[in-house]
């Protein structure tokens, strides 16, 4: 299920925490990462890259319609607002998959996926645009990841979990088989979720709590 190693460059859209971990996958996996964009020139560049400018601007649009880009954004909300952006202007970006994840055949993959190493994405399961599924989780059979949404490192889904978009769950959180949940949802560190979770809420513990409504976005 890996994309093969690209024979252009690679830049990374977002260096920081996150983007480190994207350029060792990526770079793990065979690839060139030889640049990045960001809001501005980074003074911690432990790879060494070019800087290429803020994604939106001409000199970095023209650099990534010639080579490949990943967008390496933590946040679901900014991540889907550079893809929306960038995907009118180029080609959908790489999907950056670490060569120790165990992703079954069955799998169905968007474009944009961030997999760390250890990850376990297991038969008949979807993942949407943008996903990220962090070090070690665990996706089991017929899972659904929609959109821009976050598994955290640790996390586990049951099978026929549903993940609604841009929602995260949380390190080290369990979610039952069969549990919905909702759109635009936190899911707190180490929570069991037995229950389906409605849309735009905040819930931690075991047994979960709710803890606020989300501001719609």
């Amino acid at each position: 299920m890996n994309n093969l190693p690209a024979n252009k460059p690679v830049a990374l859209i977002g260096y920081s925490g996150h983007g480190f971990v994207a350029a060792d996958i990526l770079l793990s996996a065979g690839y060139k990462v030889v640049a990045y964009c960001d809001q501005e020139q980074k003074a911690f560049n432990p790879f060494s890259l070019q800087y290429l400018g803020k994604e939106g601007e001409t000199k970095a649009i023209d650099w990534l319609r010639q080579h490949e880009y990943f967008i390496s954004i933590g946040d679901n909300s900014i991540r889907e607002k550079v893809y929306t952006s960038l995907t009118k202007e180029l080609s959908p970006p790489l999907n950056a998959i670490h060569p120790s994840a165990v992703i079954s055949a069955s799998v169905v993959l968007q474009q944009g996926i961030f997999i760390a190493g250890g990850a376990v994405i297991n038969p008949l399961s979807r993942l949407g645009k943008g996903v990220i599924c962090n070090t070690r989780c665990s996706i089991d059979h017929e899972c659904q990841v929609d959109d821009f949404a976050h598994i955290g490192p640790g996390a586990i889904l049951c099978g026929n979990v549903q993940v609604g978009y841009r929602s995260f769950i949380g390190a080290g959180s369990v979610v039952r088989q069969g549990t919905r949940i909702g759109k635009n949802v936190i899911i707190g560190a180490g929570s069991v979720i037995v229950k389906d979770v409605p849309d735009n809420v905040i819930i931690a513990g075991n047994p979960p709590k709710e803890l606020t409504k989300k501001i719609k976005q």
